[in-house]
């Protein structure tokens, strides 16, 4: 990963450490940097969050779920980082998207109604932590407190564009209500927006997934797990054609 990039989700997560958020916030250096060099990467320490992954499919989780990716969203408003990616990255032209036929169409039909939507209806916009999945978050017993970590995917784009990633790692619309329900009553983004673009956005936090697989399997080395990104690039297409 680039260091600016790396910098903006410590920084991200910094910030909301700083409202009183579970962030597995970066431990500064010595100089105050956010991270240091080693040989060709970098590396960063970080605070120890306590408790355990939430459990997607159970529906108190969900509530929790929801109300802490509010709360990260509505901490972050303001917040800005020259190392954000700059929303959105999908080139249907891509080289890579020849590994599967069906993969450049469908990958531009997502671009195309992301696009119709942005120009009739104005998205919330904001920086994102890029894949709130259950793992990202930590409940713990002792204290009742929820932290959201792993803030290495953070970018800036649509709000909703977590919501999706949320609902799609909850499987699905009609197994995420009460995450649906708990994010709408956490007021960063209005109902009416949420109702209008889930779908669209959804399609689209697919068609990210179908790209990533599909680069890591054109750049794949000989011994390459390829069966595991084989397996997920299968399951974006049963979601997107079924779209």
């Amino acid at each position: 990963m680039e260091r600016p990039r790396f910098e903006a989700g410590l920084a991200a997560a910094e910030h909301l450490a700083r409202q009183g958020l579970d962030t597995g916030a970066p431990v500064r250096a010595a100089d105050g940097a956010l991270c240091v060099p080693a040989d060709e990467h970098v590396l960063a320490l970080l605070e120890f969050v306590p408790g355990r992954p939430l459990d997607g499919a159970d529906p108190v989780d969900q509530q929790w779920w929801g109300d802490r990716l509010g709360a990260a969203h509505r901490g972050l408003a303001g917040f800005r980082h020259p190392g954000l990616p700059a929303w959105h990255p999908l080139r249907p032209d891509a080289p890579y998207l020849s590994v599967a036929g069906w993969l450049r169409p469908a990958i531009a039909g997502a671009v195309t109604a992301l696009t119709k939507l942005q120009v009739t209806d104005r998205l919330t916009v904001g920086p994102l932590h890029g894949d709130p999945r259950p793992e990202a978050f930590r409940l713990d017993p002792a204290t009742g407190r929820i932290g959201l970590v792993s803030w290495g995917r953070a970018r800036f784009g649509p709000l909703m564009y977590d919501v999706a990633s949320a609902v799609r790692h909850a499987g699905g619309p009609a197994r995420a209500r009460e995450l649906l329900s708990a994010y709408e009553d956490s007021g960063p983004v209005p109902v009416a927006e949420i109702e209008g673009s889930l779908d669209t956005l959804l399609r689209f936090r697919w068609a990210m997934e179908a790209d990533a697989c599909a680069r890591r399997l054109a750049d794949a080395a000989p011994d390459a797990p390829v069966d595991r990104w084989r397996t997920a690039l299968d399951q974006a297409r049963i979601a997107l054609l079924d779209d």
